[in-house]
């Protein structure tokens, strides 16, 4: 079973249709007990940084998060959360993955949306995905480049799209949005060992 935590921020109809089409079953859930039990968890998110962390904070579930063995995967804002601060609404993290999460400067246009490459991915969320495939991604806030850092993209320079510590996934991009490479990445998700 796959919890996916509900806490208001972003459309999870998407994603609970991406998992269907995988055949695995899911729950979105805000209960602590069902998402402590799940094999899996997805941490998804969709909009402004300071009230999700709000909303986690008004729930319990910024203690919660941490404290999770089993494989978890942030996905867009999800992965920015697990960072220990974001300038967007200077806001602190859940601490998890170490550094801030920042603004995209300089020329470009924010926020990037729609189809980049990633590069140099070295984690088993990217079995089969190769270097210069495409995801989907929408954001104006992005993780630098870390010892967390497992796939890099390229915007206003090189930047973290996806990052890995101990049971902690993060992905900036959507897979659920990123066709047949985005559902590998998710099936891939689904393989890892419980």
């Amino acid at each position: 079973m796959v919890a996916i935590i509900d806490y208001g921020a972003g459309n999870t109809k998407s994603l609970q249709f991406a998992l269907e089409r995988l055949g695995a079953s899911h729950i979105l859930t805000s209960d602590a007990e069902i998402i402590k039990q799940a094999e899996r968890v997805i941490f998804p998110g969709q909009g402004a940084a300071g009230s999700a962390m709000t909303k986690l904070i008004d729930t319990g579930l910024d203690q919660l998060i941490p404290t999770l063995k089993q494989p978890l995967l942030g996905i867009c804002l999800g992965m920015q959360l697990l960072c220990e601060y974001s300038e967007e609404g200077g806001v602190e993290g859940l601490g998890i993955i170490k550094g801030s999460v920042k603004r995209f400067g300089g020329t470009v246009k924010v926020p990037q949306m729609g189809w980049n490459s990633i590069y140099d991915p070295k984690s088993p969320l990217f079995e089969g995905i190769n270097e210069g495939d495409f995801m989907y991604l929408v954001h104006s806030y992005y993780v630098p480049l870390c010892k967390e850092t497992v796939a890099i993209s390229h915007y206003n320079g090189p930047y973290s799209v996806a990052l890995q510590k101990a049971n902690f996934y993060g992905v900036q991009f959507h897979p659920e949005k990123s066709s047949l490479k985005g559902q590998l990445l998710l099936q891939n998700f689904l393989k890892l060992p419980a």
